[in-house]
């Protein structure tokens, strides 16, 4: 069971608002690497087979990618990629020695209660320094963590202003005087939001409202009267109403029943199904703006050959959608956003398919971290706490250019230490608190962190098989010591060093 209850996470949902913008591209020239890489010449870490930039210490070894320049730390060869330069224009100098040996003395002295079963990993990105490694290699597993690898995908395929529509088709005539004879069909297309405007308001502040559908309706056909019913579809997705950790199954920790036309996240209410239910409150929309509806709802499939599109109502969009799912850790949100991408760009819409499309996606970047589900529910997902890093640096200014736009979102989307979300409550009144941003991730006995201290350090604390309040503490320990480093004078002060 998950230890974050559910009235936490609908309070939580309560206080989002809208993403406003993306972060600018921030890149100097970089050298090319394997692994990451700083700028103006700078090399960041050598791969296997990659090369390096001019000068510089050579960094980690990190993933491949694109032709590398020849350096003269390594071998020059077509697979070298180019690391990120950090969060400015500047290429910055490696912390001083001290400063990282006391660093990892802290981070050391705040694992070792926690046994052979957690691991960290954390890089300067302004030049790919490895600050801290403990078992930074091995899988584990990463609990709502997991949540960073799917809504990169989603931002990715379906792309910042992508939506995902619920419609309604027409199986009939409309005949004059508003009279439609025939049924209405609606056909849900995953959005995780549909519901009505209450609970919308009180649950997310942002989503689609079946008033808001209803009244589309109602104007494009200058509907007046239904002579027939309203049927659910929910073909889009399967209709398991869990996932792998429950055996797809109901899962309470869902907060909801997964399905394509989900209403007031899956409610099935006397019908015994969402999509009746989300059918039958379309009909009640419908008659509170005055349309006499003759029919009883029920779930069913639309015929696309004998029947019209008639209306059609967008999710918020997906940089909306991943900030909903992230700040409060979402579950619903996260499995529903998995199963749209198996729908749109893999074999259908189920938990496997949605899976698929990320693990490709990560391949893209040289990750494999085993992804089975889109929460990180599954005991089954798994990955290091280096790929999680390596994602992060990807995604970071200077990093890889076509990740900048999801970069910033990604990050914006984020809790930040002591002011949102699942970090509201924690770090506070500490230097962590409104600098550092990351994603948690809590299970029975798994409690991990991972993300950004002020967009210069790049850090994943993965523990397993511990105590939650012990592993919290760690983290919170770490962060903190990390974010001393990155307080807004840090980049400054290393500047003013490297002249």
């Amino acid at each position: 069971m998950r230890a974050r209850s559910t009235t936490k996470t609908l309070a939580l949902l309560a206080v989002l608002v809208l993403i406003v913008g993306t972060s600018a591209l921030l890149s100097g020239a970089a050298g090319a690497q394997t692994g990451p890489s700083g700028a103006t010449g700078h090399t960041g870490a050598t791969g296997p087979t990659g090369g390096t930039g001019t000068g510089g210490p050579t960094g980690r070894t990190g993933p491949t990618g694109p032709t590398g320049k020849t350096g003269p730390t390594g071998k020059t060869g077509p697979t070298g990629k180019t690391g990120p330069s950090g969060p400015s224009h500047h290429h910055l100098p490696p912390l001083p020695a001290s400063v990282v040996a006391h660093l990892r003395a802290v981070m050391a002295r705040a694992m070792k209660p926690l046994g052979g079963h957690s691991g960290a990993y954390v890089i300067d990105l302004a030049n790919g320094e490895v600050l801290f490694d403990d078992g930074g290699a091995t899988p584990r597993n990463p609990a709502s963590v997991e949540k960073l690898y799917t809504l990169s995908a989603a931002l990715s395929r379906f792309g910042l202003g992508g939506t995902l529509r619920t419609s309604v088709y027409g199986d009939g005539h409309l005949e004059p005087g508003g009279l439609f004879v025939g049924n209405l069909y609606l056909r849900g297309g995953g959005d995780p939001t549909f519901g009505s405007a209450a609970f919308i308001k009180a649950n997310y502040g942002a989503g689609t409202s079946v008033q808001a559908l209803a009244k589309l309706l109602i104007a494009s056909l200058h509907l007046r009267k239904l002579k027939g019913s309203i049927i659910g579809d929910e073909s889009y997705f399967d209709s398991r109403r869990g996932g792998p950790s429950t055996n797809y199954g109901v899962d309470p920790n869902l907060v909801g029943s997964l399905s394509a036309l989900a209403f007031d996240r899956g409610e099935r209410g006397t019908l015994g199904s969402p999509p009746a239910y989300a059918a039958f409150q379309l009909a009640g929309a419908l008659r509170h703006d005055g349309v006499v509806v003759t029919g009883r709802s029920h779930a069913g499939i639309v015929d696309p050959f004998s029947s019209k599109l008639l209306a059609s109502i967008p999710s918020p969009p997906m940089v909306t959608l991943a900030k909903l799912t992230a700040v409060p850790s979402d579950d619903f949100f996260a499995e529903m956003l998995l199963k749209a991408l198996g729908a749109r760009f893999g074999s259908g819409g189920t938990t496997a398919a949605g899976a698929a499309v990320v693990s490709a996606f990560l391949a893209g970047l040289g990750l494999t971290p085993a992804i089975v589900d889109g929460s990180g529910l599954s005991r089954a997902d798994r990955t290091s706490p280096l790929d999680v890093v390596s994602l992060l640096r990807d995604l970071s200014p200077g990093g890889r250019a076509s990740l900048q736009r999801i970069g910033g979102a990604l990050r914006a989307a984020l809790p930040v230490v002591s002011e949102s979300g699942t970090l509201a409550l924690r770090m506070q009144h500490t230097a962590a608190s409104g600098h550092c941003m990351a994603k948690t991730g809590t299970l029975s006995d798994a409690s991990d962190l991972a993300g950004w201290c002020n967009g210069i350090f790049a850090f994943a604390f993965l523990m397993n098989h511990v105590d939650l309040t012990a592993a919290q503490d760690a983290q919170d320990t770490m962060t903190i010591a990390l974010a001393k480093l990155s307080v807004p004078t840090a980049p400054a002060a290393r500047l003013r060093r490297s002249r």
